[in-house]
């Protein structure tokens, strides 16, 4: 299994760059995640990631974009805003989480 060094620490990941154990996952590994893509954090984008998080833990799979916006309650056009281009994978990389099921 491949591994990275990120803000400091070792993290295991796939081929893709995504974590492959959610639970080497912090805020601050999140927050320095996003900024590798280029997503600067504000509240609401981390009220979506916490979102992203406890349906994963609830649930046993990372979140669709649909699942977010109708059970997390974003809008899909305010998560596009958020996370411009691929909010879904984007999510789920700054979440620590695999990529959802059905993205390319």
């Amino acid at each position: 299994m491949p591994t990275t060094t990120i803000a400091g620490r070792t993290v295991d990941i796939n081929d893709e760059g995504f974590l492959t154990n959610p639970s080497q996952w912090d805020e601050s590994l999140g927050a320095e995640l996003a900024t590798l893509i280029g997503v600067e954090m504000s509240d609401r984008h981390w009220q979506a990631i916490r979102f992203l998080r406890s349906d994963f833990a609830e649930k046993g799979e990372t979140p669709t974009l649909r699942r977010v916006a109708t059970v997390g309650n974003f809008p899909t056009k305010e998560l596009f805003d958020l996370f411009p281009k691929k909010p879904a994978k984007k999510m789920a990389y700054v979440a620590g989480l695999p990529k959802p099921k059905g993205c390319v």
